[in-house]
């Protein structure tokens, strides 16, 4: 399978017409593959909680646009942002299992990569910082 401009465009077309302004796309080789891969097409607007995982670490790869992945301490103050472009100083990041974060679209047609140990699992209530 390829990753072509076609696809992200049709994700990103998709994300602007969702109400929540974003469209996940399973990577996975069926359903029985018990680990979590997808591309994940954002609109600046979409609503991201501060949130964590628990049982397992994080990778996100900008495949196009730009987000800002925010880090926070156990209060909610913000601890660290990083930028993330294609291309640009971080590309790629990895989120440690249990770290507080959240992201920021800032531009329309952003689009990344996602990966995470295991099946998923929707956040419990004790892993959205409210």
């Amino acid at each position: 399978m390829f990753i072509s401009q076609s696809l992200l465009s049709t994700l990103s077309s998709q994300a602007k017409s969702s109400p929540r302004l974003r469209q996940a796309y399973d990577l996975r080789n069926s359903e029985n593959d018990n680990s979590q891969r997808m591309l994940n097409a954002l609109e600046p607007g979409t609503g991201m909680p501060i949130h964590r995982h628990r049982k397992t670490s994080e990778t996100v790869v900008i495949v196009r646009g730009s987000i800002i992945e925010r880090f926070y301490d156990e209060d909610g103050n913000i601890t660290e942002e990083v930028l993330m472009v294609p291309g640009g100083e971080n590309p790629v990041l990895q989120v440690e299992k249990g770290r507080w974060h959240s992201l920021e679209c800032l531009e329309p047609g952003t689009v990344f990569f996602e990966a995470k140990d295991g099946a998923w699992e929707p956040l419990g209530e004790e892993d959205i910082m409210r």
